[in-house]
């Protein structure tokens, strides 16, 4: 999943550590309709989400968009970002690969959208 490592030093504050974010994109439409309502989602994020990331995680609403290739048209739905403080995404990468692979499946969704970057943390 990751091409190339993210785990680039970075020149943190002395209070931060320097790891890797994650953010996840899901989207919430399944067909024209939103198929995925809040009580199927909290589900998703009980069985899926938190088991593999205990330490936890950040869930925003969002307004999401993309190019449907074959209509070539903008699609707009709902969709929901997770972000994740990572401690090593090699490491982690199977669990995120899981996670994307049982939203697909579960909700028959073509994509997650998965961004990882280096980033300087602190919770203060």
């Amino acid at each position: 999943m990751f091409a190339t490592p993210v785990t680039a030093q970075l020149a943190c504050r002395t209070d931060q550590k320097s790891t890797a974010v994650v953010e996840l994109m899901f989207g919430r439409k399944i067909g024209k309709r939103i198929g995925v309502n809040e009580a199927a989602w909290m589900r998703f994020v009980d069985r899926e989400l938190t088991p593999r990331f205990p330490n936890g995680l950040t869930i925003v609403d969002a307004a999401g968009q993309w190019l449907d290739p074959v209509r070539k048209r903008v699609v707009r739905e709902p969709s929901k970002i997770v972000t994740i403080v990572i401690g090593d995404p090699e490491a982690d990468r199977v669990k995120i690969d899981t996670v994307t692979e049982a939203y697909k499946k579960r909700f028959r969704q073509q994509a997650v959208g998965v961004i990882v970057r280096p980033a300087c943390v602190s919770f203060q």
